[in-house]
């Protein structure tokens, strides 16, 4: 009987990777037990425009991080800062009526003023015998009728002091709105994360409510999966759990919390195992867990091991 020697070594080399590799996830597997698998999800959120016109600047790509409440782009905002500038030259039209009737009024004070102060002295003359009774009844009068004039511009000052300042107020609100449209013309992101999909590129129309980009919060992940009846004995909302992910070779342990468990049992999803492969009635349960390394990514795959003293 002949040996074939190199096809022999071919075989021996085979079964040695297969049993490697058999060992090595039954290690993997061994080093702890887990009572669910699902998918990690981040939170995405899609950035629309606020305002209509031309993007003058967009400079970011996809994979870009983004920190919240900084600019990254803006649309057009000329014709809303030239009305800006009309409106505030407006007001300054509308604020300088109120000096014009302040100088009126003055006048008339420093009329009244100068009557009475020749009433005293054409009253000392009187005493002298220097001045008339006419003279004192004219300067009375006078006095009167200035006084009546007065009344009458401090009214009316009053009154369109009001209409100024209600004039002004609406201008104040007018430029006010310009100045949030011109705000909104700032593209920004709420919140920190990276850039996973662009929607538009400076030089492009936008009008309001058009998609520009869609960023993900990567600072936390949450896990969905799904755990049978038995399990929902020791899962609450709050509970500790303990999720495994596997990333740059090796599996990584994540300290996460539940948020969410559903009130109603649903069928099994293709894509999600359990502990119990004859479960057909299964409950979702989301765990959110910290990034703390940043090494989870949306869509990975993710094993969840619930603490044992859960309710």
């Amino acid at each position: 009987m002949r040996i074939n020697i190199r096809e022999t070594g071919r075989h021996l080399y085979a079964l040695s990777c297969l049993g490697g590799l058999l060992f090595m996830t039954a290690c993997k597997q061994g080093e702890f037990d887990y009572d669910a698998t699902g998918v990690l999800e981040a939170d995405e959120i899609v950035i629309s425009a606020q305002a209509n016109g031309e993007i003058m600047a967009f400079d970011l790509e996809e994979g870009d991080a983004v920190e919240a409440n900084v600019t990254v782009g803006y649309i057009d905002t000329i014709q809303l800062y030239l009305e800006k500038c009309l409106l505030l030259q407006g007001q300054k039209a509308t604020n300088s009526q109120r000096h014009d009737i302040n100088k009126q009024a003055a006048a008339t004070r420093a009329a009244l003023e100068h009557a009475r102060a020749e009433a005293k002295r054409l009253a000392r003359l009187q005493k002298e015998d220097a001045a008339t009774q006419q003279q004192i009844d004219d300067i009375r009068s006078q006095i009167k009728q200035l006084k009546a004039q007065l009344d009458a511009q401090v009214a009316a000052m009053e009154r369109n002091i009001t209409g100024i300042d209600a004039q002004s107020s609406a201008q104040d609100i007018q430029i006010a709105k310009i100045e949030d449209f011109i705000h909104k013309s700032l593209i920004r992101s709420p919140i920190d994360g990276i850039v996973l999909q662009k929607y538009a590129e400076a030089g492009e129309l936008t009008a309001q409510g058009r998609p520009l980009m869609k960023v993900a919060k990567l600072e936390t992940m949450t896990l969905k999966a799904y755990v049978s009846a038995d399990q929902m004995s020791r899962i609450k909302i709050g509970g500790a759990a303990t999720v495994y992910a596997y990333s740059n070779e090796e599996y990584r342990a994540y300290e996460g919390k539940v948020t969410a468990v559903a009130d109603r049992a649903e069928f099994t999803p293709k894509t999600i195992q359990t502990q119990d492969e004859r479960t057909n009635l299964v409950y979702a349960v989301k765990i959110r867990v910290p990034n703390t390394d940043g090494l989870l990514k949306a869509g990975m795959y993710a094993d969840v091991a619930f603490a044992d003293d859960a309710d």
